[in-house]
């Protein structure tokens, strides 16, 4: 448990009318007797129960997030004798509950149900109950949960912002009033600047982003809000592509904060590049470009290249505007670069299907086969192989239940899916936490989602995938071939995956 959400547990306690009861100063040298006798005697302390299973934990040898849920069950015989106790005591099916919600465990949820049961106004109950309704696929009752944690806690920030977040698939209007609401309410607070944040990073509509991010550095000064900075940096390069003259303006005005030394001199060069792209003096704005050194994982590296593109094209170098699109199309496609790849393309005589075998010349040389795969299936007794899947489109993810990230792209992956009904497209997902099974097809049900799960392991997906972590991505070809990998999608580049789908599908 963070240090955070101990001081929010602390807050809601209060409010929920629980003694916050001082225990052991010395937490490391605190003996789990200790502890107990303690608990006996203040069974409300939830910080004397924090100690009692972090001692407890500490004492397993070789206990480790993995086996979590195996260590607190461990747990459950002290915590039965406990509730026959003290039967009125919320905290403490609570303290259990929220052990096993810790760990991402299926077993969390009977324990907090007693928690509210007991006790409605405790607060982190419901968050808790809401985390682990999500990874059951009971989105409904995810956002009722967090509705609740909102309502006995209205001082909580945190509550409040998820409880908006829980309609942004549900309600778009009601989302963004939640969020618009959640900003005016706690001005003070990361949590309002982060929903403005999201509210400007979803949207779809550059006019709108432009308008959230700068309410947003209006209300919340980049310099104290860590979300409002990087809306900042949302915002500069939306700027830089659409209205040069403003990002210099605004890297001026944050020039002293950390990371915004040599955004102004870039914004400058760009201003200066344009003017001489619109003179028609590409051979100096290729030189200005040539000096333009971003990070490695810039978000402006394919506006960069669109311009050194634009400028190469200019001094008649055609051929090297063409590849140098195409070079980047081939990994992340979008609408923009194609557009680019057809002007260039057709003053080379190109057409449609020359560039598009020329893409994936390009592809050929990253392209391998997918390592095979013979894994059970949630929903009978059965496997599925790689090979089954011979003939079709393969989208691959690397999942699971409790993974927020993963659920936060499944809507997207959807969508995309979506489009694809009655083609040669499989969705396909291996979950690699086996601890988490329980969850496994209530999810689905609940979700609705199309892919198929199928069941592993961490150390199978690191050595076979060299999966690193989840959600980890690949696209794979009617025969086998890993032609996409490691990529990411959101609401901003749903069209990406649309397009890798549609290129793949059209090479049988």
């Amino acid at each position: 448990m963070t240090r955070k959400k101990i001081i929010h547990t602390g807050i809601a306690l209060l409010l929920a009318g629980l003694p916050v009861i001082p225990v052991l100063a010395q937490e490391s040298n605190a003996s789990i007797r200790e502890l107990k006798a303690v608990i006996g005697k203040y069974p409300d302390s939830l910080g004397a129960h924090h100690q009692f299973i972090a001692a407890f934990r500490k004492s397993i040898p070789n206990a480790s997030f993995r086996n979590g849920d195996s260590v607190v069950s461990l747990l459950k015989g002290q915590y039965e004798q406990w509730a026959k106790q003290f039967p009125k005591s919320a905290i403490v099916p609570f303290a259990l509950g929220e052990a096993f919600a810790d760990v991402e465990s299926p077993k969390a949820r009977p324990y907090l149900l007693k928690a509210v049961a007991l006790n409605p106004r405790l607060a982190p109950a419901w968050r808790d109950l809401s985390i682990d309704a999500d990874r059951w696929g009971n989105q409904d009752g995810a956002r009722e949960y967090m509705g609740k944690a909102a309502a006995a806690d209205p001082s909580e920030p945190g509550y409040a912002f998820y409880y908006a977040m829980d309609f942004e698939h549900v309600d778009g209007k009601k989302w963004r009033t939640m969020l618009y609401d959640l900003a005016k309410k706690f001005p003070q607070s990361e949590r309002g600047a982060q929903g403005l944040y999201w509210l400007g990073a979803r949207s779809r509509d550059t006019a709108e982003k432009i308008t959230v991010y700068e309410q947003m550095r209006a209300a919340y000064p980049p310099a104290k809000f860590s979300w409002s900075s990087g809306g900042m940096d949302d915002l500069f390069s939306i700027y830089l592509k659409t209205n040069p003259v403003k990002a210099l303006a605004l890297a001026g005005a944050l020039k002293s904060q950390e990371g915004w030394g040599a955004k102004d001199t870039l914004a400058g060069k760009i201003v200066t590049i344009n003017t001489l792209m619109e003179q028609r003096q590409f051979k100096e704005a290729a030189d200005m470009l040539a000096g333009i050194k971003l990070p490695r994982y810039s978000r402006l590296t394919t506006f960069i290249a669109q311009l050194k593109a634009q400028a190469a094209h200019g001094m008649g170098n055609t051929l090297e505007a063409y590849n140098r699109l195409a070079t980047i199309y081939a990994k992340e496609p979008t609408d923009d670069l194609w557009k680019g790849l057809e002007v260039y393309g057709k003053a080379q005589g190109k057409d449609h299907q020359q560039i598009e075998n020329d893409i994936w010349q390009i592809r050929q040389q990253t392209i391998k086969p997918a390592p095979p795969f013979k894994l059970g299936l949630y929903t009978s007794s059965g496997t599925a192989s790689l090979e089954d899947y011979k003939g079709k489109v393969v989208l691959l993810t690397f999942w699971f239940p409790g993974c927020g990230p993963c659920r936060g792209e499944f809507p997207h992956f959807q969508s995309v899916m979506d489009k694809f009904k009655g083609q040669d497209v499989a969705y396909v997902g291996i979950n690699v936490s086996p601890d988490q099974d329980e969850y496994v097809v209530p999810f689905m049900k609940g979700t609705g989602y199309s892919f198929t799960p199928l069941r592993a392991d961490g150390d199978w997906a690191a050595k076979v995938y060299k999966v690193r972590g989840e959600p980890t991505n690949f696209l794979i070809d009617q025969n086998g071939q890993l032609v996409f990998t490691d990529f990411r999608i959101d609401g901003s580049n749903e069209r990406t995956l649309e397009l890798m789908i549609g290129s793949v599908l059209k090479r049988k």
